[in-house]
C-alpha cells in the first residue's frame, strides 16, 4: 500500500507530466513573455492544488486526464497571483521558491505581464473546457469565481488595506483568509465533483473542507513568517510584522495559533468523515499542513 507522501508524489508527477504537456503546445512572442511566463510556472512548489485536484477525481471514481487542464487553469491562477504579490506595490518580496523574485529576474512590467499571462491563459482554458458540457462549465465558472473580484482577488486587496490599521480585527482576518487563501482550495477540491455532476451536498461538503484547510494552510502560513526558514520556504521570513500585515499570530499570538491551527485539521477530519468516500488522503493533507516547516 503507497504511503501518504507516495501518493502525494504520484499526483504531482502526473500534475508536472500535464502541464509539461500543455507548455510543449504554446510558444508565445516576444522570447522575454515566452521566458517570463514559464519562469515562475516551472521554477518548483508544492504543486498542492493540483494535487489535491487529482485526488478528488480518484476519490469521486474519476481519474487525473478528466480534470488535467483545469488543475494546470487553477495551478496557472495560483502562479500569477504569486508574481503580482511579490511586485513593489504589493509584498515587495524578492524570493520565490528560493529563486529570485518574476520581477526581479525579468523587471517589474515583464512580471506584471507574465502574470497577466498566465490568467488570460487559465481562463483560456477553463473556456476550452467548457465546451464538453454543461458539468464542465459549471466547474469552471467556480474557478473563475473563487479566483475573481468575489474571491481571491477581495482578499488581497483587503489584505492590502488593513495593513497597519489598528482598527481591523479578527471579522477583517477572517475575510482575507477566505478570500485569498481558502477559495482556491475549494476550488481544487470541488472541481472534480462539478465535473462528475455530484449532488449539493457533496460539493458542500467538499468546500467545507476546503475553507477549513485554507484557514488552516493561512495560520500555519502566518506562523512560518514567524519562526521559519529561508531554506525550507524559499521565500523572506519576518514580513509580516515589518509591513504590519493583519496575520492571525499579530491578532492572537503563535500559542493560540497553534490552538486554532488543530481546531481547523480537526475541523477538517470532521467534514472528511461524513463524505461516502475513501478520504485518508485529504485527512493526512490537513495533518501535513498542520505539522507543516515549508
Amino acid at each position: 500500500m503507497e504511503t501518504y507522501e507516495q501518493l502525494f508524489e504520484k499526483y504531482k508527477a502526473a500534475f508536472d507530466a500535464a502541464l509539461a504537456d500543455y507548455l510543449s503546445k504554446i510558444t508565445l512572442a516576444p522570447d522575454i513573455l515566452n521566458e517570463s511566463f514559464r519562469y515562475s510556472l516551472l521554477v518548483g512548489g508544492k504543486r498542492l492544488r493540483p494535487v489535491l485536484m487529482f485526488a478528488a477525481a480518484r476519490m469521486l471514481g474519476g481519474k487525473e486526464q478528466d480534470v488535467a487542464p483545469f488543475a494546470v487553469a487553477l495551478e496557472m491562477i495560483h502562479t500569477y497571483s504569486l508574481v503580482h504579490d511579490d511586485l513593489p506595490g504589493m509584498d515587495n518580496d524578492d524570493f520565490r521558491r528560493g529563486q529570485p523574485s518574476n520581477h526581479k529576474k525579468f523587471g517589474v512590467g515583464q512580471a506584471i505581464l507574465a502574470g497577466d499571462a498566465l490568467l488570460n491563459e487559465a481562463y483560456a482554458l477553463c473556456f476550452q473546457e467548457s465546451r464538453r458540457g454543461r458539468t464542465y462549465l459549471n466547474a469552471a465558472e467556480q474557478i473563475c469565481l473563487n479566483a475573481g473580484a468575489r474571491g481571491m482577488i477581495a482578499g488581497q486587496a483587503a489584505d492590502l488595506f488593513y495593513e497597519g490599521r489598528e482598527d481591523a480585527g479578527r471579522s477583517e482576518a477572517e475575510f482575507i483568509v477566505r478570500n485569498k487563501t481558502a477559495k482556491m482550495l475549494v476550488s481544487a477540491v470541488t472541481v472534480p465533483a462539478y465535473v462528475y455532476g455530484m449532488d449539493e451536498n457533496i460539493i458542500s461538503l467538499l468546500a467545507e473542507y476546503g475553507r477549513n484547510l485554507g484557514f488552516l494552510f493561512q495560520i500555519t502560513d502566518d506562523m512560518l513568517d514567524v519562526n521559519g526558514e529561508f531554506d525550507k520556504l524559499g521565500k523572506s521570513v519576518g514580513k509580516d510584522e515589518s509591513e504590519k500585515k493583519l496575520s492571525f499570530v499579530r491578532l492572537c499570538g503563535m500559542e493560540e495559533c497553534r490552538a486554532l491551527a488543530e481546531r481547523y485539521c480537526a475541523q477538517c477530519e470532521k467534514v472528511l468523515d461524513v463524505l461516502p468516500f475513501e478520504t485518508e488522503f485529504f485527512k493526512e493533507t490537513a495533518r501535513f499542513v498542520l505539522n507543516r516547516e515549508y
